[in-house]
């Protein structure tokens, strides 16, 4: 727990010190997340058995990144388009050397660990983004801790055993009601939108992180491996750090988009 504790007092101000200063630190950011967290996943592929293609998902990031980063938002979808199609493409050529599972997984690798996480990068450019960032963030905190304080003193009923057995129904709807707590009083202090945005906004958080949580056990428990990487002390690796607000940066980045 002290390790643990340590890490979190180091890291989390480095995080929302990159976020605040915006522009090219929080690109740099991005950058080393994303692709820290591709190398993350890949090795989970190889726990798994699936072949992973280094070379070509670490270009298909490059282009994904400098499409980003350029604001060359008419390249973003075509890059996108394009490693969908080489994907296609070399399980075409290489069949049955490359399997459809291998090619799915590949893919994945990219948007799931790129393009969602990415995601911090273009909600920070929007109006107001370093606040409906930082307010990303500490409702995904707000959802993880008052799932477990919650679970913890009044969990009875599981809600995915076979992918976390520790996690409670309680728990689940606990972490739900502290989101939308922190967002009414986000609302009180910052204002500048209605409070429906933020209610609304504290209700898909406390939804979408829970979820992302899943994902990433269910991906750690079909390749046989407790944390995602080593990387954080006490933490595990990018993933294990970061899974909820995969989920949550993409839902938030094109809600604020809609309701504003």
């Amino acid at each position: 727990m002290f390790i643990r504790t340590m890490s979190a007092l180091i890291g989390a101000p480095i995080l929302l010190t990159l976020i605040y200063l915006g522009g090219p630190y929080t690109a740099f950011l991005v950058a080393i997340l994303t692709l820290l967290a591709l190398r993350e996943f890949l090795q989970i592929g190889v726990q798994m058995g699936v072949n992973p293609w280094y070379i070509q998902t670490t270009a298909a990031t490059a282009v994904w990144l400098t499409s980003l980063f350029t604001g060359r938002e008419e390249w973003i979808m075509a890059a996108l388009l394009f490693w969908f199609l080489i994907c296609l493409g070399r399980l075409a050529l290489t069949y049955p050397k490359s399997t459809l599972s291998e090619a799915n997984f590949n893919l994945l690798a990219v948007v799931y660990a790129v393009v969602l996480l990415s995601h911090l990068y273009l909600l920070r450019q929007v109006p107001r983004g370093i606040e409906w960032t930082f307010l990303t963030i500490f409702l995904v905190w707000a959802t993880d801790t008052g799932a477990y304080l919650i679970g913890r003193q009044f969990g009875r009923r599981p809600l995915a055993p076979n992918v976390s057995p520790k996690k409670t129904v309680e728990g689940s709807a606990g972490g739900l009601l502290f989101s939308v707590v922190v967002a009414i009083g986000a609302w009180h202090l910052i204002g500048g939108s209605s409070l429906i945005i933020y209610v609304v906004l504290g209700v898909i958080i406390g939804i979408s992180a829970q979820v992302g949580d899943l994902f990433e056990s269910a991906l750690k428990r079909g390749a046989g491996v407790k944390d995602s990487g080593n990387l954080i002390p006490g933490h595990g690796g990018i993933l294990d750090r970061f899974d909820s607000l995969i989920f949550a940066l993409p839902l938030v980045y094109y809600g604020i988009i809609l309701l504003s």
